[in-house]
Order: C-alpha cells, then sequence, then structure tokens
C-alpha cells in the first residue's frame, strides 16, 4: 500500500536512508544454528543477515514512496547475496531468508533483469533443493525431520515457490506441508516441540514458520490454515491449542524438562529466555500473522503486540 504519510512508513523509510550506502556484507555461508555467541561464524552471520531485513525494508520503502533510490539498494544487495551465497539447506541458519524472498516478491517488477534473473535461479535452487532433501530423508524420519526445523523447510519452500508463481512446486510444498501436520501436531493441538524441550518458546517457533507459509500461497486461493490430515491434524488446531497460554489463562514455566541439551547450554551461558515463565508477548508476531489468515485471531494479536510487523503491516491483504 502506497501509505508513505503512515507514522510506521516514516519510520521504516528513515531506517533504510541511514544505510543508503550501506556495502553489501554478502557471505557464501552462514551458521548460527546450535552455538553460542562468539563461536565460530555465529557472530559474523548475525552480521551479514542484517543485510536480509535491509533488503526487505528497503523493498517496503520502494513500495510506499516509489523512490527507486530504494529500489537501486534492493537490486544491489540482492544480486550480491544470490551471486554470492551458496545453500546449505540448513533450515535454521537459513530461515532468515524470507525477508529476502519477499523482498524480491515486492520489488520483483522493478529490478534489472539480471538480478531478476539471479534471483529466480536462486529461489528455485532453495524450493527444489528442500523438497528434493524433504523426500529423500531416512524413513522413519528422525526429529529433525518432524519438529521446527521441518516447518522452516516448509516455509522456505513455500515462500519461494510462491515468489516464483510455480504452481508445481507449490503443490508439491503442499504436499509435505501436510505431512509435517501429521507427524508434528498431536491430537490435543500439541505440537512435537513441545514435547521434546517444553517450552512455548518452541511452540512459537515451530508454528510461526507454518503460518508464514500458509500467507505465501493464499494468493494462489490456497487455505492451508484449516486444511486437515487424514488423522485430523490442523495449523489452526495447533494456534488453539496455544491460546489459553497466549491470553493469560494459563502459564508454563520453560525449559524445565527439556530433552535437549542445548538449552541447559544456553541457559547456563545466561542466555535470556531459557528459563522462568513464558512470555505471552513471544507470540505477537504468530497471532499477526495468524490473523492474515483468520480475522478471529486479531483481538488476540492487538493484545499482544500494538502492531503488525512491518512487512505485515504494509502489504494489504489479498
Amino acid at each position: 500500500e502506497r501509505t508513505n504519510a503512515d507514522p510506521g512508513v516514516k519510520a521504516l523509510v528513515a531506517n533504510v536512508e541511514a544505510h543508503l550506502n550501506e556495502p553489501a556484507h554478502a557471505v557464501a555461508k552462514l551458521h548460527t544454528e546450535g552455538t553460542l555467541p562468539h563461536e565460530g561464524i555465529y557472530d559474523q552471520s548475525v552480521e551479514a543477515e542484517k543485510d536480509l531485513d535491509l533488503l526487505r525494508n528497503a523493498a517496503l520503502a520502494w513500495r510506499a514512496t516509489s523512490d527507486d533510490r530504494y529500489l537501486k539498494l534492493v537490486d544491489r544487495l540482492l544480486y550480491a547475496w544470490v551471486t554470492t551465497y551458496e545453500p546449505s539447506f540448513n533450515p535454521i541458519d537459513e530461515t532468515k531468508f524470507d525477508a529476502l524472498i519477499q523482498a524480491y516478491t515486492l520489488a520483483r517488477d522493478g529490478l534489472t533483469p539480471s538480478t531478476r534473473d539471479e534471483a529466480q535461479r536462486f529461489l528455485r535452487t532453495l524450493a527444489e533443493g528442500y523438497i528434493a532433501r524433504t523426500d529423500g530423508a531416512k524413513r522413519p524420519l528422525s526429529t529433525t525431520w518432524i519438529n521446527n526445523w521441518q516447518s522452516h523447510r516448509i516455509k522456505i519452500m513455500a515462500m519461494a515457490s510462491a515468489a516464483l508463481g510455480d504452481r508445481a512446486l507449490i503443490a508439491q510444498t503442499h504436499r509435505l506441508f501436510l505431512q509435517q501436520l501429521a507427524n508434528n501436531v498431536r491430537p490435543d493441538g500439541s505440537v512435537e516441540d513441545f514435547e521434546d524441550r517444553d517450552a512455548l518458546h518452541y511452540v512459537v517457533y515451530d508454528l510461526e514458520p507454518l503460518t508464514m507459509a500458509a500467507i505465501a500461497v493464499q494468493p494462489f486461493s490456497q487455505n492451508w490454515l484449516n486444511a486437515r490430515t487424514p488423522n485430523g491434524a490442523s495449523l489452526s488446531a495447533a494456534i488453539d491449542w496455544l491460546t489459553p497460554y497466549a491470553d493469560g489463562s494459563r502459564t508454563h514455566e520453560e525449559y524445565v524438562h527439556s530433552h535437549v541439551p542445548f538449552d541447559k547450554t544456553r541457559k547456563d551461558a545466561g542466555l535470556p529466555g531459557y528459563s522462568g515463565p513464558w512470555e505471552p508477548k513471544g507470540a505477537g508476531t504468530l497471532y499477526w500473522q495468524a490473523a492474515r489468515l483468520d480475522p478471529n485471531y486479531r483481538p488476540l494479536a492487538e493484545r499482544l503486540a500494538a502492531t503488525a510487523p512491518d512487512w505485515l503491516a504494509l502489504c494489504a491483504a489479498r
């Protein structure tokens, strides 16, 4: 929406303006999964990933203002990343590429032909690569092919396929989305990650990417929020399971019975959020995303966070 007088747009544009001459920080590899700050290339990866948020913000700023300076920034950063980065197909390391995909989708029609072509090649590599790796995973599926890792794979597949407008890839992703629901969502609506981590933080981390996937395919007449598997699992049921915790009716002490040693490692390292009661505001983005799929979630979204994330607030519902 071209609402360049909106205060949220003004703040976003000011942020982009401050980074207009920022050089690209594209790298061939990113790795943060399973590591702590200052370990390995964690810090370098976090610094490089700031480009991805800037990409999306610049694309939003261009759509809101029609200022070609912002489009040129998108074109320059996007070309650098899609010609430099080598996909690892680690979904935790690559989950933040959702911002790059959104930037491409927002700016696609204004990109130079070379950037558009390279971006499409990159997105196809991501979508086809994640689909092929899921289909080729050893059976029975291990935990990371069922838990939040697979939800993040689904998000990347769906967003890349939708950005390409490739209905065949969307259909393949839909098949794997339903497979993930069947494997991940329990009969009561709880998810695999809650059983494994005993943390609502990971419930949110599991459901956010699935709602992102559902939003991405909305323009293709897809309703993934309410899609049900033969065993009755659905994304809406999983979100509804979380709702009593999100609205404050129930509380939960995080990670008390986690089965993952790294959770204790992060707690011992003093990272916030790895002990104590869960903070419902951490589900604000999830419920704003869910509200895009079903407006009945909006009142709770507004209680948890006053406004939707910029990318969601500034993009009109289709």
